[in-house]
Order: C-alpha cells, then sequence, then structure tokens
C-alpha cells in the first residue's frame, strides 16, 4: 500500500520516518523508483510512498512536530489535534513545542480521563504516555511524565513548553487529550493542579526526578479536596542538596490555618487531617558551586473520610521502659504497600501529625488516635534491647520477656516482639519457662498456640538457630553461648488473652561448653519430639549440641532416633553421637558418622545425649531428630526369679564352700592359737537351768587369727602390684550432673580399644559400624594404687594350693565376690 502524506506550510508541521533503534534493516521506503533507509517530509511538501515490507511497524517509528509561535503571534487557544490524518500504522510520536514569554507563561489543560505521573522510564498501561518540559530562555526542565486515567488536570508553565505525545501503532486516539487554555505570568517554575474525588490517592514528583530540582527554584502543587473530606501528605522519598543560601524547604498554604503558610523541613512528618483544598510549594536554596547535591522529592496525597474514632485517643505508657521501640504499621510492612486504591489506615500522635507507620520509644508518654476504617490491618512490631553491663550485678538478675501491657492493651494485633540480649565475653544466656515450658515446633509435633519464639543465637561467624518454640512442652532451660536473639510471633486473635500468661525469663549465666544445652523434663503423658538446630539447612560445622533429659526415680525414659543413620560424610573431622547416664558405673555409648545409630533403648537415670559436627562435604548435612518418653517402672517376675536362683546358688556354694575348708582343715596343720593360763581344766559338770555364763564359755579358749593373716604372705609375693588393665576411652570425667559428655577429639579416630581379659585387640578400622560402648570403673572397685593394704586376695596374680572354693571365700571375707 501507498501513503501520500500532504503538508501545508502554515501548518509548520514536520514528519519524519525512521528506523527503530537496533533493529536490522529488513524493511525500506520506496519514493517513486527510489529506495530510502529515512524519510523526511517538511512544511508544503506533498510526498508518496509505499515500505516494502508488509509490517513496517515492527521496522520504522515515525515523529510528528509542529511549532507553535505565542511569542510574535496570537496563541492558538484550545484543543489540539493530531494532525495530519491518515498517517501509517506506525509507532508515533507528536511532539507540540510551543514558544512563549517568560513574562506570559502557558497554561495546559487536559480533558478527562486526565493524567497521572510516573516515574521516567516506567510504561504505562495502554501504551500511551505524555512527556512535559518547560523551557525558559535556553533551558529545559523537565516537568514530569505522564499516563493517562489520573488526577492531574492543568500545568501552568513558566516560559514555552514542549509536550511529546508517544502512541503505539495499533491505538484507537483521535485526540491529544489537552488543549492550550490560557496565558498568564505564574513568577514560578510550574504549578501542577490535581483534583482529588472521594477517597483517592496520588503520587507526584519534582521537577527532574531523580536528576534533581533546578536550583533557587519555586514550584506549586495544588490540590482541589471535597470540604468533608481529610487530606494527607506523606513523603516517601527525597533528598538534600548542599545550600549556599538560603534553606530548602516545604509551605503549606491550608484555608483556615492560624499560621499561612505553614513551614516544614523535608525531614518533619508532614501535616495530616487537613479538610478541604491546600495548596503546597517546594522552595529550593542557592547550591554551592563544588559540591551542588541533588533536590529531589516524591511524595502522595490521600484522601479519606473524616473517621468516626479519629477524636478516641488511646494512651501509651513506655516511661519505665528502657531500650525499647514501638513501630505501628500496615499489614505487610516494610516489604508491602498498599495500593493507590486501597483504603489508608493513619496513626497519629495527635491530629495533625499522622502517618501510615508511627515508631515510639522507650522513655515517654504517648496519646494516639486512628484514621482506619478497619484496624485489623494494622500491626506492632517492637524490639527490645538487653545487655549486661556489669558481669557481677547482671548474674544475679532475672529478666522477663514478656510483652508490656502498654502494647497488648490496644486495640491492634500485635505482629512480633524481639528481644536482644547482648552477652559479654565469657557469660551466656539462659533462657527458662518455669510454669509453661516449651515445646520445639517439629513436624511430629506442630505448636497449635496462639503465639511462638523464634531462639537465635549468633556467633561473630555463625548463626544458629536453636529452633522455633512454644508453650505447653517439656523444655525448662536453654543455654546459648554469644549473643541471642528471642522473636515472638503471634497467630490469630487468641495471644491478647494468652499474654497474662507468659513465663518466659532470661538470665546471664557463666560460660557453658556447648554451643547450645538443653534441658529437658519429659511429659509422662506425651511423647517429646528434640531435633538439632538449624533445621532443615542442617548443624554448622564444629558445632556442639547437648540435651540434658531428667528421668524420675519411679519412671524409665525410651530413647529413640528417628533414622538409623546422621546421614552425612565428613570432610574434615568426625561427627560423634554421646549418650551418657547419670549414674555410677554406667556406661557411654559413642556413635561416629558412618555407624548406625543406637536402637531405641530404656534410660533408668537422667542421661545426656551429645551430637558433634565435623565438617560436611558438600551437599550433606547434619539433621537429626531424636524422641523420649516415660513410663512407670515394672517390677519383672523373671529378674525376682533370678534373685531367688542366684541367692540359691550362693547358699549352695556356702556349703560347698564350709565343707571343702573343714576338709583341709584335717589334713593341715592344726589351727594357730595362744594358750590362755587361765582356763579352766576342771571336767565338766551337769549343765543347770539357764546357759552358761562368760567363765564356763570356751570361746575365750583361743584367739583365732584372721585368715587376712593366715594368707598374708600371697600379697607379699605378689610385690603389692596388680597386673594393669587395658586402657579404654574414657571420655566423661569429674563431678557427675555438672557437665554434658564429652565428644571424642577430632584426632580420636582409630586408636579406641576395646577392654578384653586377655589381649589388646588390633584397632578399629573404617568398616567397623557397631555401636561401642565403654565400661566405666565403678566406685568402690579396686584402683591400681600401689598399696597391697587395699587389695583383695582376689586381686592377686598367684594364690595357694587351695582350690577354687577357698578363692571364692577369700573373696567374699574381703568384701565380696570379685568382678
Amino acid at each position: 500500500a501507498s501513503f501520500t502524506i500532504s503538508l501545508h506550510r502554515v501548518d509548520n508541521v514536520t514528519v519524519t520516518i525512521k528506523p527503530k533503534p537496533v533493529v536490522l534493516p529488513h524493511c525500506q521506503i520506496r519514493v517513486k523508483y527510489i529506495i530510502r533507509s529515512e524519510l523526511k517530509i517538511k512544511p508544503g511538501e506533498n510526498v508518496t510512498f509505499a515500505f516494502t515490507c508488509s509490517t513496517p511497524e515492527k521496522y520504522f517509528i515515525m515523529e510528528i512536530q509542529k511549532n507553535i509561535d505565542c511569542v510574535s503571534g496570537p496563541c492558538p487557544f484550545g484543543e489540539v489535534h493530531l494532525h495530519p490524518p491518515a498517517l501509517p500504522r506506525l509507532n508515533r510520536t507528536f511532539i507540540w513545542d510551543v514558544k512563549a514569554s517568560t513574562k506570559a507563561g502557558l497554561e495546559l489543560k487536559f480533558s478527562t480521563p486526565w493524567l497521572r505521573q510516573v516515574e521516567p522510564g516506567e510504561t504505562c498501561p495502554d501504551l500511551v504516555s505524555y512527556n512535559i518540559n518547560s523551557c525558559i530562555d535556553t533551558a529545559t526542565v523537565n516537568i514530569g511524565t505522564f499516563c493517562r486515567n489520573g488526577l492531574v488536570s492543568r500545568i501552568k508553565l513558566l516560559g514555552g513548553v514542549v509536550l511529546s505525545l508517544h502512541l503505539p501503532w495499533d491505538s484507537p486516539l483521535t485526540t491529544s487529550g489537552f488543549s492550550i487554555a490560557n496565558r498568564a505570568s505564574i513568577k514560578r517554575l510550574c504549578i501542577i493542579e490535581s483534583i482529588l474525588k472521594g477517597e483517592s490517592s496520588i503520587t507526584l514528583m519534582s521537577p527532574n526526578y531523580p536528576l534533581g530540582f533546578p536550583e533557587d527554584e519555586l514550584m506549586t502543587w495544588q490540590f482541589v479536596v471535597p470540604s468533608n473530606m481529610r487530606a494527607s501528605v506523606f513523603f516517601h522519598n527525597y533528598s538534600l542538596s548542599n545550600c549556599a543560601r538560603k534553606e530548602e524547604r516545604v509551605e503549606y498554604y491550608i484555608p483556615g490555618s492560624p499560621s499561612n503558610p505553614e513551614v516544614f523541613k523535608l525531614s518533619d512528618s508532614q501535616p495530616a487531617n487537613i479538610a478541604g483544598s491546600f495548596n503546597l510549594s517546594l522552595q529550593g536554596c542557592d547550591q554551592d558551586a563544588q559540591n551542588p547535591g541533588v533536590l529531589r522529592l516524591l511524595f502522595q496525597v490521600v484522601v479519606q473520610h473524616p473517621q468516626v474514632d479519629e477524636n478516641v485517643t488511646h494512651l501509651v505508657d513506655l516511661g519505665k521502659e528502657w531500650n525499647m521501640t514501638v513501630t505501628i504499621h500496615f499489614e505487610g510492612w516494610p516489604g508491602h504497600v498498599p495500593l493507590m486504591s486501597e483504603p489508608i489506615c493513619l496513626i497519629c500522635k495527635d491530629p495533625r501529625t499522622c502517618d501510615r507507620v508511627l515508631t515510639l520509644v522507650s522513655g515517654a508518654v504517648y496519646k494516639i488516635s486512628f484514621l482506619c476504617k478497619d484496624l485489623s490491618r494494622l500491626r506492632i512490631s517492637a524490639e527490645k534491647s538487653i545487655s549486661c553491663v556489669d558481669i557481677r550485678w547482671c548474674q544475679r538478675k532475672v529478666y522477663s520477656l514478656s510483652v508490656p501491657k502498654a502494647i497488648t492493651q490496644l486495640p491492634i494485633r500485635l505482629h512480633k516482639f524481639v528481644w536482644r540480649l547482648l552477652a559479654p565475653d565469657l557469660i551466656n544466656v539462659e533462657i527458662t519457662s518455669p510454669s509453661l515450658k516449651l515445646q520445639q515446633h517439629v513436624p511430629e509435633q506442630r505448636c497449635n498456640t496462639s503465639y511462638s519464639y523464634g531462639i537465635v543465637s549468633a556467633t561473630p561467624a555463625t548463626e544458629l538457630n536453636v529452633g522455633v518454640f512454644c508453650p505447653g512442652g517439656s523444655i525448662e532451660k536453654i543455654q546459648m553461648r554469644n549473643n541471642v536473639t528471642v522473636t515472638l510471633k503471634t497467630f490469630g486473635k487468641g495471644f491478647l488473652n494468652e499474654s497474662n500468661h507468659q513465663d518466659l525469663k532470661m538470665s546471664f549465666v557463666p560460660h557453658i561448653k556447648d554451643e547450645c544445652t538443653l534441658t529437658v523434663r519429659p511429659d509422662p503423658k506425651t511423647k517429646a519430639y528434640l531435633q538439632t538446630p538449624n533445621w532443615p539447612y542442617g548443624l554448622p560445622p564444629y558445632v556442639s549440641i547437648s540435651w540434658y533429659l531428667i528421668v524420675p526415680s519411679k519412671q524409665v525414659a525410651r530413647l529413640g532416633f528417628s533414622k538409623d543413620r546422621m546421614g552425612i560424610a565428613c570432610e574434615t573431622g568426625r561427627a560423634y553421637l554421646n549418650i551418657k547416664e547419670e549414674a555410677l558405673g554406667a556406661e557411654e555409648t559413642v556413635c561416629r558418622e558412618d555407624e548406625l545409630l543406637p536402637k531405641p533403648r530404656n534410660m533408668y537415670h537422667d542421661f545426656w545425649v551429645n551430637i558433634s559436627n565435623c565438617k560436611p562435604v558438600e551437599k550433606t548435612q547434619l539433621t537429626l531428630q531424636f524422641w523420649v518418653t516415660l513410663a512407670d517402672k515394672q517390677i519383672d517376675l523373671g529378674v525376682i526369679l533370678a534373685v531367688v536362683a542366684g541367692a540359691g546358688v550362693v547358699a549352695a556354694i556356702g556349703l560347698t564352700v564350709c565343707c571343702v575348708k573343714k576338709k583341709k582343715k584335717k589334713s593341715q596343720n592344726p589351727m594357730v592359737g595362744v594358750y590362755n593360763a587361765n582356763v579352766n581344766t576342771q571336767a565338766p559338770r551337769k549343765q543347770g537351768l539357764f546357759p552358761k555364763g562368760r567363765k564356763n564359755n570356751e570361746s575365750h579358749v583361743y584367739a583365732v587369727i584372721d585368715d587376712a593373716m593366715v594368707y598374708g604372705h600371697l600379697l607379699k609375693e605378689s610385690n603389692g602390684s596388680v597386673a594393669p588393665e587395658v586402657d579404654v576411652y574414657r571420655p566423661f570425667e569429674g563431678p557427675i550432673g555438672s557437665l554434658p559428655p564429652s565428644p571424642p577429639p577430632f584426632s580420636f579416630r582409630k586408636d579406641i580399644k576395646r577392654v578384653s581379659n586377655t589381649e589388646e585387640p588390633p584397632p578399629l578400622t573404617d568398616t567397623d559400624h557397631d555401636t561401642y560402648t565403654f565400661a566405666h570403673q565403678k566406685s568402690g572397685q579396686s584402683q591400681d594404687s600401689g598399696d597391697t593394704d587395699e587389695k583383695s586376695d582376689g586381686d592377686t596374680d598367684e594364690k595357694s594350693d587351695g582350690d577354687t572354693s577357698m578363692s571364692l571365700l577369700e573373696n567374699k571375707e574381703q568384701g565380696g565376690l570379685g568382678e
């Protein structure tokens, strides 16, 4: 198809068709028999042309520029038309360059649906956009970029104007949408008028945004607001230039105000709850020539109906609080920004100081009110810091981690409360819940309360997320190293009722061994689930965690793990699981990361569970979960029968020993004795009715020497020494109950030895997968001290000619059967 464009000279219109940037020239323009890549038609020319392709809109754009002189001739007031008609369907840009004197500015009036200002580069929904520039002498100032469907109704400019209208090739728009309404001197850069009807909001930017407002300039925004509505101004983004003279400021002219104009700094809270129409002006300053800086402003005006409860005030007394801030904000803050069409909620410190976000600080008392139809859209976030300055003083103080009543009494839902616990060196944090206790939130046992606590322990190099906890569990105490952050989050409206029962406490305690230690007293009625911190991302490398589980004396605990192995491979070091009961002679179970975890087992005393991590290879993480249940101890009939049978066997052995011993007396030398000169040598008489007395008692004739004296030569033959036991790994030493079991050192690899009665076994290999149990010597068992007087005959290496029965009797007489 061919096109003909005829331009009259008096119209002063120029049409240019040129290729799109960054597009390969697969299409060209044919004028008669000449092929061109670009075509320019000047005023007074008549040109017929065609494209060499069927889709020229993919390759070409068109500019139509019209020059209007309002200085030397009359200004064409009225609607501005799109001229010339019947243009090719290309992406078009209409440019109107209007010359005007600075003494007689221009007024541009926009037809409905008016305009909406957007940031430069932002795309309009219908791809139709306006760009307005003010021309003062040789200087050009970009007033802004606008889309259709807004609240900007008029713009007055000082001097000339260059207005560009961008239309896509398929736009049905046939009118420019604006008219030149008037000429009037305004003595400022520009005036932008906005008409706000009903509940609405508008966002506006200073000229040249974001590059910077012109030096020492003045501009004004006029807002037409119905008298029965209320308007509030919010500055969202601004920056200040470096002033050499004067001061940058904003001025408000509010009808009925006793101090017009009201002057504010850009950093001040701007007026809110304004009744009726008002003006806002931005004044620049003389900038420093060496370092001018940038003055820019992006703000929002919100109009809404007066609120019924705007005169209702709420007292927030933070006078006795320390190091605490309370922020009242809209739901989703700070990431979510409400849409322009959404009703806005305002929080006011006084009738004219309102904002969507209000921060209150400790040490002050506030009277606040709300301009909001639905308070359920508001939230409270608070933060408090607790630090230890004097170690001697803070170690004796218990702090309450509860939400103050000044917050809970507000008709707004608490979103979160954060306690930042700052511990000095060698001082750690202990968190307790004396009455409610805590439950760890795990997939098998989820929290169903109205709030929960997230506990994070932060070291200089690692952040350890201990877990999420809620009240009503079995965890009595959590001890952590370094600084700790406790975050209370609420769910639903139930927290207002449950807030009176908070009992979370905190104190500073001396240095602990592991990164984290939890004290657990399982509930007999429920199964307690516990899991490693940083779930599900894995325990950090080289971190050690301990759990101390309390077992009542009349109950037994059942301990089990949720999987068979730790599920990691170590790049450096080894990972260990240690289980140790708090009982004399109790065994300690140690498992490496390449071994099977213990099967469910019964624990009859308080016990420790310790998990220490290595440096895992990439993509493997140590995540371990275990459970504990309690049950009453049962008397086993089999045990009773075994005890009775054992007693019978001991009695039988005793009779046999006696018999053997008596037999041995006949064949050996007579008993060693001492002659008593006062012995009665008279013949025995007939016994009387009463038993014989000490005088007639023959038991005093001989003083029998103890067996230890008889067999003392055996001790001499042994030289007072006993063959030492085979050395075994004993990691848990020291007073019982004060520290958790120590994990094996990372150098402890293949040198673990098993206890043997005959010879030392070969060292462990990497293919060993058993659970190794190390027996600790019981209290009272003979020790290799080198003192022969403390050893029993059963501990010597050599025996007399007596048989085994005699040896058993000797051991029994010296303190019981040897182990």
